[in-house]
């Protein structure tokens, strides 16, 4: 059988390239940096979205939906951000087929007409906290794109809320950090991440801290998943949002904002992906369970869908192809380029003995299993599936994180994965030093693992990679 991508070793952005062309997730746009999104990319996107929603809905926040034209002065009341947007920012200048009075800029994030808003509806200390998140696009102008990772335009969430003391709003973008975006990244991605936070180098335009998540692909390098920010009362000076506290005394709130994007599905290819294309872990799989006939015939066809409706009202993902017509190992090469975790074949010979064949994507195993066991042992295998996926992927990160002692080592232990070196040996001197390599530190961590609370504390620990 004639290769369909290449291999990992041999040239991994192309093998990227190649899953994403081939497991038809993905096509570029009409326009520079654009990308448009196929059913099977979306389908992952939506289990993302529904994942994440029903955990951001779990911390109180609430769903809204803002402008996507915001006005360009909005920008020029925060100095820090606008200074850390400009490069990225779409303009319009006309409208209606005249030239607009001020210009509007496509959101590149919403931090500034949202803050509008809230000045309006925070009036008392009884109004707070106010948790506001939106599913949304956003547009960033990019130099270099690359589908999933980073576009002109992808699809996101960015969450914004505010509080009346600077613990509550540190408490809540922590509290985002650790329980909705590491617990579904871990949990559902099954993807282990580095919890820490962000050097001012690396931190988000506006913000007194960033929280991120790291996760470290096949290749040795680091993606960001997800950040949390800090944003102090920056933001809410530029934008008077004031709440009459119990004391009878008007105060500045305390910002958050937050957010995870399409990326996240270019972390699941690079974090899971093998040669045969896409892996994707049971808990996040569209399709969970892909029931297929090998050859045609009524009583194939009649064993497939009592198949499929049993794992159906089972509470399995489950899709059916009857395309005996189309080659048995087309179909099954299409189905492991799409990661679907487990197949179950189903043919004439399988059917004299009562069983179908369970074929594990993950373990990459095949067990003739009986018809009337096949429920169980999917729930069995699935289970199992998500697990090694973890296991991998943590074997994996541990494997090719190395402790070093210097700025140079750390540049060089970098270029396969994870460098740990002490903050105090690096400094921004050393961070500027290691950029000119191509390596950033990703986040820093205390001593045990934890995540600092500020970048004054001691003994603080780095992480430096490549990264996407």
């Amino acid at each position: 059988m004639a290769k369909v991508l290449t291999s990992q070793s041999e040239d991994f952005p192309r093998w990227y390239q190649d899953v994403v062309a081939k497991a038809q997730l993905a096509e570029n746009g009409p326009a520079k940096g654009q990308q448009v999104i196929r059913p099977s990319g979306f389908a992952l996107w939506e289990r993302m979205v529904d994942e994440l929603d029903e955990r951001i809905k779990e911390t109180g926040t609430e769903n809204a939906s803002f402008p996507l034209l915001i006005p360009e002065s909005y920008f020029q009341r925060e100095a820090d951000h606008v200074e850390g947007f400009a490069p990225e920012l779409w303009t319009v200048t006309h409208g209606g087929g005249k030239q607009l009075e001020e210009p509007l800029a496509v959101r590149p994030t919403s931090e500034t007409v949202i803050g509008e808003y809230m000045a309006k509806w925070v009036k008392s200390y009884r109004d707070l906290p106010l948790l506001l998140n939106q599913w949304c696009n956003v547009m960033r102008y990019e130099l270099r794109t690359r589908l999933f990772l980073r576009s002109s335009e992808f699809l996101w969430q960015e969450g914004h809320t505010v509080h009346a003391t600077y613990e509550e709003a540190h408490a809540f973008t922590l509290r985002i950090l650790h329980e909705v975006y590491a617990d579904f990244m871990e949990n559902v991605l099954a993807l282990p991440v580095l919890r820490g936070l962000k050097t001012e180098a690396e931190r988000f335009a506006g913000a007194l801290n960033t929280f991120a998540c790291e996760a470290l692909m096949r290749d040795g390098k680091a993606l960001q998943m997800g950040t949390s920010h800090e944003l102090g009362q920056n933001f809410a000076k530029a934008f008077d949002i004031q709440y009459l506290g119990s004391d009878g005394k008007q105060h500045h709130g305390w910002t958050t904002s937050w957010g995870v994007s399409t990326r996240m599905v270019g972390g699941l290819i690079m974090g899971h992906g093998d040669d045969a294309g896409l892996r994707v872990p049971p808990n996040l799989a569209p399709v969970q369970a892909y029931v297929m006939v090998v050859k045609d015939s009524e009583e194939v066809h009649a064993a497939a869908r009592k198949v499929y409706e049993e794992l159906k009202g089972e509470g399995v993902r489950v899709k059916l192809d009857l395309r005996g017509d189309i080659a048995f190992g087309r179909r099954a090469v299409d189905a492991e380029l799409k990661g679907y975790p487990v197949r179950i074949e189903i043919g004439p010979r399988d059917l004299k003995n009562n069983e179908a064949t369970l074929v594990s994507r993950i373990e990459g195993t095949k067990q003739a299993v009986p018809l009337g066991m096949l429920a169980a042992a999917v729930a069995t295998a699935l289970d199992a599936d998500q697990m090694a996926l973890w296991d991998e992927a943590l074997r994996h990160r541990e494997a090719h994180t190395v402790d070093v002692a210097t700025v140079e080592e750390a540049v060089e232990a970098a270029q396969t994965g994870y460098a740990r070196l002490a903050w105090d040996s690096c400094g921004v001197e050393g961070e500027t030093k290691a950029a000119e390599s191509g390596v950033t530190v990703r986040v820093l961590q205390r001593a045990d693992g934890s995540v600092p609370d500020s970048l004054d504390e001691d003994g603080l620990i780095a992480y430096l990679a490549r990264s996407y």
